[in-house]
């Protein structure tokens, strides 16, 4: 949900989609090349944004297509923020990741939060049929939020239980935030708005994989992270309530393109078989098992898969 885009994430994706891009060249000089049209038609490509949680989301929709199918699944993970992903889906370089719904909602439909689930699910259902061609699968069954983060002592030293507690500190309090919560409408300038104050120090934008190191080597006093990170439970942080509401939900679902559903309609048959099989306690252990214990989210994934039953399958 919150995400970072950096140069180097440019050249990644353009890395990672060159053979694409090389086949595409190709076929517009009329060259005849029979493989790469028999290859894209035999595979899947699945993408992830650049946090653990999207790349074990990742990991456990490729490895479901792989044992259900006879499709062969092209991971594109750590391309980016939301914008790289959703461009790369419209492009037709992705076939399906995973989004979130308040994300859709504020980010890429610039429309106003919503704090209904389901009218949120089925607004952006609605407008991304309609205006990308792509078709929302059903949701995984866990909302991932924004959290406010602090260390425990200062939660205690200072009262810190609420979102709107942070007024009281806002003068001295250092802020460590993402480059999209920074600049997305659902982040930190309606955060501001919302609760009526803001840090008296511009916050520092930083890459996702480095807000919780910085706030325990006291770098930073506040960050924005998500709900289900593993880290915040085994590092013994403190989350603060969104006492006014402000943050809308964000379910998370696979977002794929229909063009390829209907080539493919057993994809959408075995993805819909993840429908709320993710609880937000499941996901934060999975999360928490590649950041923190350092086990590699093919396994991770994999063993949930297994835990589900869903492999056994044909």
């Amino acid at each position: 949900m919150t995400e970072d885009l950096r140069p180097a994430t440019a050249r990644t994706l353009l890395s990672a989609l060159a053979p694409l891009l090389i086949c595409g060249f190709l076929l517009s000089l009329s060259v005849t090349t029979p493989s790469c049209s028999a290859a894209r038609q035999s595979t899947i490509v699945i993408g992830s944004k650049n946090f653990t949680e999207q790349v074990i989301l990742g990991e456990i929709l490729a490895t479901l297509v792989e044992h259900r199918t006879t499709l062969r699944a092209d991971r594109r993970f750590d391309l980016g923020g939301t914008f790289v992903c959703h461009k790369a889906l419209l492009a037709g370089d992705l076939d399906v990741y995973v989004e979130y719904t308040g994300t859709a909602l504020t980010a890429i439909l610039h429309s106003a939060p919503m704090t209904d689930p389901e009218a949120v699910y089925r607004r952006v259902a609605e407008e991304y049929l309609r205006r990308f061609d792509a078709k929302w699968l059903p949701p995984l069954g866990f909302n991932n939020t924004f959290a406010m983060v602090v260390r425990p002592d200062d939660a205690r030293l200072h009262g810190l239980a609420r979102i709107s507690d942070l007024e009281g500190v806002r003068t001295t309090f250092r802020a460590g935030f993402g480059y999209e919560f920074i600049e997305r409408a659902d982040g930190y300038r309606g955060l501001c708005a919302a609760y009526g104050f803001e840090f008296a120090k511009p916050p520092k934008e930083m890459d996702l994989g480095l807000i919780y190191r910085a706030l325990s080597e006291r770098q930073v006093d506040v960050v924005a992270g998500n709900s289900t990170d593993g880290l915040i439970e085994s590092m013994g942080l403190v989350v603060l309530a969104d006492d006014r509401r402000y943050f809308p939900p964000y379910d998370a679902a696979p977002v794929a393109r229909a063009t390829f559903l209907k080539s493919h309609p057993e994809v959408e048959t075995i993805l819909g078989e993840l429908a709320g099989r993710i609880t937000e306690k499941e996901m934060r252990r999975m999360n928490h098992a590649v950041d923190a214990e350092k086990r590699s989210p093919a396994d991770v994934a994999g063993e949930f898969l297994a835990s589900e039953g869903l492999l056994d399958q044909r």
